[in-house]
């Protein structure tokens, strides 16, 4: 049973879209030097994160999947024989976006991709503004390096879209992210809001038996102080692998496959489930 290496890729914003994929393919080439094997980026990769104020032009950004960045990710992920999951901002058709992960197997193949299901709209978050929420379900993709199960950052207060994707085999929860702290509230909030967001998705670990993975960015932008530590999570919720508050960095991380079947031995949720009681979850609210 192999135990694939996964690695983390916090980064800042850069430039232009070119810069950034220049960058990023450097830092790809750097942790599959480092046998790397699943190699993830943060949110948005390509930009800065643009969704801070409702601004028409900022569609302009988006992208074709298949398309440009994707076609050079897949050449990368065959020469380096490395699984690539990378976040993008989607151009699927006429006034239709979305923000999606493209799932790219070690042999060059585009797996699928999978569109963000839920889309926050806060206060220097603007996202309804631009994205379409996802119509794909929870897909799980069986790469060479294991089964992984992509969410997209609001994904990860949802308890629901991390079931579903494990209850589908995934072994691995790769969430990539672009959160940090609004200046106004960071002094009060700043140090519970992390924490709710770190120990939510230890939970999913928990509540699943499976490693978790979050990718989050560093720097300030438009205002927003994005707080980096992205962190790998194991079956029991601690923190394995985790990045600094505001350095650009590469975290790598060997997944334990037999510990994780240990630990779902052990501890068997999904046979304990008894979902003859849950009809109403997919209720809205129980009046």
């Amino acid at each position: 049973m192999s135990n694939p290496v996964i690695a983390l890729l916090q980064s800042r914003h850069f430039p232009s879209k070119e810069e950034s994929l220049a960058a990023h393919e450097k830092l790809i080439v750097e942790a599959a030097g480092k046998d790397a094997q699943i190699i993830c980026t943060q949110e948005l990769f390509l930009t800065d994160y643009f969704c801070d104020i409702q601004n028409q032009d900022r569609f302009d950004l988006a992208e074709p999947i298949p398309g440009p960045t994707t076609n050079r990710l897949c050449e990368l992920a065959a020469r380096l024989g490395v699984v690539i999951v990378a976040s993008l901002f989607e151009k699927r058709g006429p006034g239709v976006y979305h923000n999606t992960a493209a799932i790219i197997d070690a042999d060059g193949a585009l797996l699928g991709t999978y569109r963000k299901n839920h889309i926050p709209q806060d206060p220097g978050f603007e996202e309804k503004f631009y994205f379409t929420p996802g119509d794909q379900g929870y897909p799980v993709w069986d790469t060479a390096f294991g089964k992984l199960g992509v969410l997209i950052c609001w994904d990860q207060w949802y308890p629901e879209a991390a079931r579903l994707m494990a209850l589908a085999g995934a072994e691995i929860l790769i969430y990539p992210t672009a959160i940090g702290w609004l200046p106004e509230e960071k002094p009060t909030l700043g140090e519970a809001q992390h924490c709710a967001w770190e120990t939510v998705q230890r939970g999913h670990a928990v509540a699943n038996g499976c490693y978790v993975a979050a990718i989050n960015r560093v720097g300030t932008e438009h205002g927003t102080e994005f707080w980096g530590q992205s962190f790998v999570a194991d079956p029991y919720g601690q923190i394995v692998a985790r990045g600094s508050v505001d350095e650009e960095e590469i975290i790598l991380f060997e997944c334990n496959q037999k510990f994780l079947e240990d630990t779902r031995r052990i501890w068997p949720f999904f046979r304990d489930r008894r979902i003859e009681t849950y009809d109403e979850i997919t209720r809205r609210w129980r009046d």
